[in-house]
């Protein structure tokens, strides 16, 4: 069952797994996707865990607030390195993920992010500390762009222009699973289908895609603040990642004190179904690790 929170002017829609008085987790999805990203039966293995899962809609994506009334965004200058288009930064993403944990009544939260999600969760624990008992980083980067570079035909991947209705939407969310996905494990093409079209019915908003790009590379390199951080860390990524390059996961794991690199072979940038017990197994260890 979704719910609303109201965090300052916007609604951050959610969902929960598991009992509210385990200890809790905020699984934080990437860019353009919706929380379908965490798909239902990886929450229900983490929630068997004995954690109270909670994900969520980012702003512009999903059930949460759009803000089509913002600017619009241009891409192709924040890319060249004029941002004045942005509407927010990631700051304001990690604020609401804090916001959302104020709603819920939670003093901290185990926090996971993937991709963007990533690069949110750690911001969140660079700027609202005391929120973060452990993080985990999974196929994301500093903001350094030395490091976690696409390939090229990743980068086509993520630059292609967006669908224009529900058939495209899935054809685009195939196309870039081929592409990005992992090729060391089987591609479920239905469950590609399925989250898509999902994904679609729920809300379709290019524009809100773009404006969390731009408030990627409108953010600045976090690797200072990474660097000063003192909280457990798990960074994860795919070898074979052809969005953002396994130097990215590297240069994060290198910069946190005392943070746990696992580097999975044949995985891609996303969660293949085979691989879920494993990155369970690592959250989990990490987290009975912080609880006990």
């Amino acid at each position: 069952m979704t719910h609303r929170a109201r965090v300052g002017a916007i609604e951050i829609a959610y969902e929960t797994f598991g009992a509210p008085d385990d200890p809790p987790m905020l699984l934080i999805m990437g860019l353009g996707t919706q929380m379908l990203g965490w798909p239902d039966e990886f929450c229900q293995l983490l929630a068997a865990r004995g954690l109270y899962v909670i994900r969520f809609d980012n702003r512009d994506i999903g059930l949460s607030t759009h803000l089509h009334d913002a600017p619009a965004p241009d891409v192709m200058a924040a890319v060249a390195g004029d941002a004045r288009s942005a509407s927010y930064t990631l700051t304001d993403m990690a604020a609401d993920a804090a916001g959302l944990m104020d709603a819920l009544a939670l003093t901290s939260a185990h926090v996971v992010g993937a991709s963007l999600g990533g690069m949110v969760a750690q911001t969140l624990a660079i700027e609202h500390p005391r929120r973060v008992r452990s993080l985990t980083s999974i196929m994301s980067t500093t903001g350094d762009r030395r490091v976690g570079a696409p390939t090229e035909a990743g980068a086509a991947a993520l630059m292609a222009p967006p669908a224009r209705d529900r058939d495209g939407a899935i054809e685009r969310a195939l196309n870039s699973a081929r592409t990005i996905g992992s090729p060391g494990f089987p591609l479920d093409e239905q469950a590609v289908r399925d989250r898509a079209s999902r994904s679609f019915d729920r809300a379709f908003d290019p524009p809100g895609v773009a404006r969390q790009l731009v408030a990627v590379l409108a953010s600045p390199d976090r690797t200072p603040q990474l660097r000063e951080l003192a909280v457990p860390t798990l960074v994860i990524h795919g070898a074979d990642d052809a969005l953002i390059g396994v130097s990215g996961g590297r240069a994060t794991a290198a910069a946190i004190p005392d943070a746990e690199l696992v580097i999975i072979e044949g995985m891609g940038h996303d969660l293949p179904r085979a691989v879920w017990p494993e990155l369970a197994g690592h959250i989990g260890d990490l987290i009975g690790r912080v609880e006990r």
